[in-house]
């Protein structure tokens, strides 16, 4: 087992004590966690730096509010309800449309009014928040994807992870839904994570299941190759991340909204260490350049991305 730590170590891959130790609790105090641990305070931090995210329909503090909500949403077809203090995708619930009998998701499956009020009560008692602690529903607009990933993903939405380090751009990967993830691109309950060049925002190796694939399994078609729009753009909003949050090393996750373009989802302070294997690329190694790099580099959101740019292009 040394020797294998050992080697994976001179491969530049992070392992999660290292990412713990040296990044985490170096570079992200515990009192900024609240910023992007609760998404309400993300969006009210987004909206103060004017960086797009999806329309809140509404937020549920507590049960008393639910009474009111069916009125107040009878003429939204489709929306996401989310836990403000959720992580991993989990308790998220996702309606494209209604019918008589309920509310329809993305797998067509129907639920009744009863049991969505039901998932928000447990929402509320904590059941899904970091830590088991009482918590808030939000209900956003159900976001709509761009052609871009048409032809690589299955129902759901797809969204972008960038790992930014010192306001650094460093990593990057797409996760795909599939049919196995319910319409969900969490890369844990089945989703495709396939790397994105830093330099050229061309998508590069996919892994499901942390096996490495070239095609997606239920639309056949080959992942890597696919140029994402708004690259620029998207770069420089997790270049900003670091401005807007005190954070230093953390997780951004955009989505691109067919009318709107990219808006970001939310931020991670605990960023997983899955997009090595979509990038068949250590992170410690990126790092380390970083740190390296000269001061200059690090005056602006922009040269922070310039230099990005050029020290990880791959392709």
């Amino acid at each position: 087992m040394p020797g294998a730590l050992s080697s994976l170590a001179r491969a530049g891959v992070l392992g999660m004590n290292r990412r713990n130790a040296d990044f985490i609790m170096r570079y992200n105090s515990r009192s900024d966690f609240p910023l992007v641990d609760d998404k309400v305070l993300t969006k009210a931090l987004a909206e103060k730096y004017q960086v797009p995210t999806p329309t809140t329909y509404r937020v549920v503090e507590r049960n008393s509010d639910i009474a009111g909500l069916e009125k107040e949403l009878s003429g939204i077809h489709d929306f996401a309800l989310k836990p403000a203090r959720g992580a991993g995708g989990s308790g998220i619930l996702l309606v494209t449309d209604r019918k008589p009998e309920g509310l329809v998701k993305p797998s067509g499956k129907v639920i009744s009014w009863e049991d969505f009020t039901f998932h928000i009560s447990n929402i509320l008692s904590g059941i899904y928040s970091l830590g088991g602690m009482p918590d808030r529903a939000i209900i956003e607009s159900l976001l709509h994807p761009g052609p871009v990933f048409a032809a690589i993903s299955y129902l759901g939405v797809p969204d972008i992870r960038i790992v930014v380090y010192r306001g650094v751009p460093v990593m990057a990967m797409v996760r795909l839904p599939t049919k196995a993830s319910d319409g969900k691109a969490n890369l844990h309950l089945g989703g495709i994570g396939a790397g994105i060049d830093i330099g050229t925002g061309r998508t590069l190796n996919a892994v499901l299941h942390s096996r490495t694939i070239t095609h997606h399994p239920e639309t056949g078609n080959p992942v890597k190759g696919i140029e994402v729009p708004y690259w620029d753009r998207m770069l420089l909003t997790g270049a900003q991340a670091e401005d807007m949050t005190g954070l230093g090393y953390l997780g951004v996750d955009l989505v691109i909204d067919r009318d709107h373009g990219p808006l970001l989802l939310e931020l991670n302070a605990r960023p997983g260490l899955a997009i090595q294997l979509a990038n068949h690329s250590g992170l410690f190694a990126r790092l380390q350049l970083v740190d390296k790099a000269p001061p200059e580099i690090f005056a602006t959101p922009e040269t922070r991305v310039g230099w990005a740019t050029q020290t990880f292009t791959v392709s």
